[in-house]
Formats: structure tokens, C-alpha cells, sequence
């Protein structure tokens, strides 16, 4: 676990709201040189803390304007069935997020798709067919919120 000082963590919160600010802008933010920040952001990227950047798109705008929720518990709870199942999910067009959980269901999957029909159709092709699937059920999402803030954890920050 690295730690981290107040100005990583706000190099942090900065740029998980926008990747695309420019190091300048983030060092004006921030009160440093422009040199000691692009070493900080270099540094937070070795560590692991910053992995990628994305742009996000509205799938809405793209026709895909239908999101859901699946969730899916299997027949069975062997590693090579869960391994075999979820290599299967991740490899679906459609899906945008796969999560293995505990409790009752094995995973939630978030699908996007045109209309409930096509939804209805995906389900069947997709979920229904697979033989170790024992009960799938859907929820539409009518509403997505994203808190791009950055989650506070007392244990990493120096004082």
C-alpha cells in the first residue's frame, strides 16, 4: 500500500474528474512547479495508482440507450466453472462491466443494448443457452449517476 501526501491525492482527484488536463493546469491547481508535478504524476502511475485513461461516451447518443442489470448464479460454484463463465462474459459485445460477487448470485453483469426486444432476445441468446446458468434476472437501469470524486482512506494519506 503506498501512501500518499495531500498533493498526491489531489493529483489524484483531479485528474480521475478530467485525464485530459494538461500537466500546467494541474500544476497551477495544485501549487507546484509544472516539473515537480509531472514527477508526481509519473511516480503515481509506477506505483499503480493511475492505471489508464478513458473517455467516456454516451452510449445513448450511439443508439444504446438501454441499460441493465443481470444478474446470473450458476449450477454449480467450481473455480473452472466461474473462470470458464466469466471469460465467457467478458468476451460478449454488449457488456460493459462484469462483477464477481458473494451471496446468492454469482455475478451481475451490466449490459447495454437498443430496446427492451433486443434486450429480451440478448438474454435469451446470450444467458439462457449457457448450461452451467441456473437462474438469471434482469432490472433496467433508468437512471446512472457516476460520484467521480475520489474516495478519502485516512490509512493512505501522510499528514
Amino acid at each position: 500500500m503506498t501512501k500518499l501526501d495531500r498533493i498526491d491525492f489531489e493529483i489524484l482527484r483531479l485528474l480521475r474528474n478530467n485525464a485530459r488536463v494538461s500537466n500546467k493546469f494541474l500544476a497551477e491547481q495544485i501549487g507546484l512547479a509544472p516539473s515537480s508535478c509531472l514527477e508526481r504524476v509519473r511516480y503515481l502511475r509506477q506505483q499503480g495508482l493511475l492505471k489508464n485513461a478513458h473517455t467516456e461516451v454516451d452510449l445513448g447518443a450511439m443508439g444504446l440507450g438501454l441499460q441493465a442489470m443481470v444478474s446470473v448464479r450458476l449450477h454449480q460454484k467450481s473455480r473452472s466453472e466461474f473462470e470458464n463463465f466469466r471469460k465467457y462474459l467478458v468476451g460478449l459485445p454488449n457488456v460493459q462491466t462484469v462483477f464477481h460477487l458473494s451471496g446468492e448470485n454469482d455475478f451481475l453483469v451490466h449490459v447495454v443494448t437498443n430496446s427492451t426486444d433486443s434486450l429480451r432476445e440478448y438474454i435469451l441468446d446470450t444467458f439462457s443457452e449457457r448450461p452451467e446458468v441456473a437462474h438469471i434476472e434482469t432490472s433496467l437501469i433508468f437512471e446512472e449517476i457516476k460520484n467521480w470524486d475520489l474516495p478519502y482512506n485516512a490509512e493512505l494519506i501522510d499528514p
